[in-house]
């Protein structure tokens, strides 16, 4: 049965902090549903009422296409190991971007990495819990370093070229770009 709860407290930020994925989901009117996996040490909890998450440049920029146009985002967690629980965040979320005002503030939570685009932030409405008894067991073998290892070596110029040509998604919707390149070295 799954328990509701207005903010995040101490048991669920724990659980958050074990874990090496998460998952986010954003939809807005006439686009594709997007689901997609989050890795790294990206995720922070700010306050019980508000999260962030690091985003780097990857194949797309839906989520941040979808926050401009309705605002909604689910970001999941799933405990791969005991106790089975799966822990959902509802809210509202908006991109920061580094050529925003509160960049500098709210990026000195984070190690920036290598391809660091934006970062998300949610004001949480709600949170679920819910027993993930039919999630596997897993443990993490390692991290994929092959995204941060290709923004290391990313020439900056044709990165920040490549990012102002990503002003679209898939659906048409309209996304602001990053205009700097940031190493996280």
């Amino acid at each position: 049965m799954a328990d509701f709860f207005d903010t995040l407290n101490d048991q669920h930020v724990a659980m958050i902090e074990k874990q090496p994925v998460f998952f986010v989901a954003t939809a807005a009117a006439d686009a594709r549903i997007n689901l997609s996996p989050k890795g790294y040490d990206s995720f922070r909890v700010l306050e019980p009422g508000k999260v962030a998450y690091l985003d780097l440049g990857g194949s797309g920029n839906e989520t941040h296409a979808h926050l401009a146009a309705d605002g909604r985002i689910t970001i999941m967690f799933c405990n791969f190991e005991r106790p089975a629980l799966i822990l959902r965040i509802y809210g509202r979320g908006r991109p920061v971007l580094p050529q925003d005002d509160d960049w500098r503030p709210l990026a000195e939570h984070f190690t920036i990495l290598p391809g660091t685009r934006q970062i998300f932030v949610i004001d949480i409405e709600s949170v679920q819990t819910s027993c993930g008894w039919g999630v596997p067991f897993m443990s993490l073998e390692s991290e994929r370093e092959t995204l941060k290892k290709a923004h290391r070596n990313s020439d900056p110029d044709e990165w920040e070229a490549k990012m102002a040509k990503r002003t679209r998604s898939i659906d048409g919707l309209p996304t602001r770009a990053t205009d700097r390149y940031i190493s996280g070295e």
